[in-house]
């Protein structure tokens, strides 16, 4: 199993709380614990030991932070570029990491996503061919789903309070098999020109078809979405508090 972080976003809607930074560098504590550094740990700590990270806006940073802080552990580093990352959403940054992926079961990860490491134990386990993490409460501007027996079966921001199901924190696995069928339809889409929507409308066109979209529930652990300024707020009093660092599987 393979791990892409999505970190080619500019974060234009946070720059006035966290200046020239990448989202995924956001502090968590005082000692320079960040998002990706989370992110990190609780990839490996699920041996999830193969990890791509998509650059675009301000990629050096991100280089550098993990160049330092896992050096004895580059070898578990891919670093994809996104060139076109001010004028494309993230199922271009998808797309650009399609070599490196092929033929892998992946765990897909928006970077401004920080969420306690445990969630991810029972996603990686799914026998689903796609997987969503999802939290049964509502969260305001993040991507809603509705759930019809153990398949989601639609995904959208647009959905409202009235018909969601649960909220989607931005975490989704894809097996090994259904890997080619994503990026088959990733490759559709961006040929038309749809290379601003969210990787998201692949996989609900899959759904769409019948391919069983599965979900796994965060069960009352913290996580946030950080996209604004109120995101990184509630993050700091809700979030930030809860988590701790956990050793890496052996």
């Amino acid at each position: 199993m393979k791990a892409i972080i999505l970190a080619a976003g500019q974060g234009t809607r946070i720059r006035t709380a966290h200046g020239e930074c990448p989202k995924c560098l956001i502090r968590l504590d005082h000692s320079g614990w960040t998002i990706l550094d989370q992110q990190i740990e609780g990839l490996l700590s699920a041996d999830v030991r193969d990890i791509g990270i998509v650059v675009g806006y301000e990629k050096d940073q991100i280089i550098r932070h993990v160049t330092r802080n896992y050096r004895t552990q580059l070898d578990h580093f891919r670093f994809i570029e996104n060139p076109a990352f001010a004028a494309t959403n993230n199922i271009y940054s998808l797309w650009m990491a399609r070599t490196w992926l092929k033929g892998s079961s992946i765990v897909i990860l928006n970077a401004d996503v920080v969420f306690d490491g445990r969630i991810l134990q029972p996603a990686v386990s799914s026998l689903a061919p796609i997987t969503m993490i999802v939290d049964p409460a509502w969260r305001d501007e993040t991507m809603k789903v509705v759930i019809e027996g153990d398949r989601v079966v639609r995904m959208s921001k647009q959905i409202g309070p009235q018909d969601f199901s649960a909220t989607y924190i931005g975490i989704t696995i894809v097996d090994a098999w259904t890997n080619g069928k994503l990026f088959s339809r990733i490759e559709e889409l961006i040929h038309r020109g749809e290379d601003r929507v969210f990787f998201n409308v692949a996989v609900q066109q899959l759904a769409d078809e019948g391919l069983p979209v599965g979900y796994a529930e965060t069960e009352g652990l913290p996580w946030a979405e950080i996209d604004d300024p109120g995101d990184l707020a509630f993050a700091r009093l809700n979030v930030f508090p809860m988590l701790s660092r956990i050793p890496a599987a052996a």
